[in-house]
């Protein structure tokens, strides 16, 4: 046995590798199959993500559309139904900005605003930045309070 008889085990070696630039009697000599000239058969070729062969790329035939406003104000959401099953669970009469953050119903960044889904049985203060007008005029009814604070 010598290194010239090493073979790799039957079955390990899927397809073998193609030697490229080894000389005209391999058949891949010469261009070593990148073809004549041009970009692409230089040494330090690479194509930036997108190109297409000098096509107009994906990216630019297609349309541009929508409009994003930047002074957009995105609130978090949270319903009476919600509000409710906080005021059975915890036994408050008062919830703000910082009571829901601690219940992880909201970031401390977060705008909050309360929506009119579901319905409110007790009487509540609730202080957030915004209010649906269901969701205050079902607070007030209940004899509670909607105080709208800034931020």
């Amino acid at each position: 046995m010598n290194l010239s008889k090493l073979t790799p085990a039957e079955g390990s070696v899927k397809n073998a590798k193609k030697r490229i630039g080894r000389g005209q009697g391999s058949g891949k000599g010469g261009t070593s199959t990148k073809g004549h000239k041009g970009a692409q058969s230089r040494s330090g070729y690479s194509a930036k993500r997108g190109f297409e062969g000098g096509q107009m790329p994906l990216q630019r035939r297609l349309p541009k559309f929508g409009f994003k406003n930047v002074n957009r104000v995105e609130f978090r959401g949270i319903n009476l139904d919600v509000i409710q099953s906080l005021i059975e669970a915890n036994k408050v009469s008062t919830i703000d900005i910082t009571f829901l953050v601690s219940k992880g119903l909201a970031h401390k960044n977060d705008k909050v605003k309360i929506l009119g889904r579901g319905e409110l049985k007790s009487k509540v203060e609730v202080k957030v930045h915004a209010f649906s007008a269901t969701a205050k005029s079902a607070i007030e009814a209940q004899g509670g309070s909607a105080v709208t604070v800034e931020a």
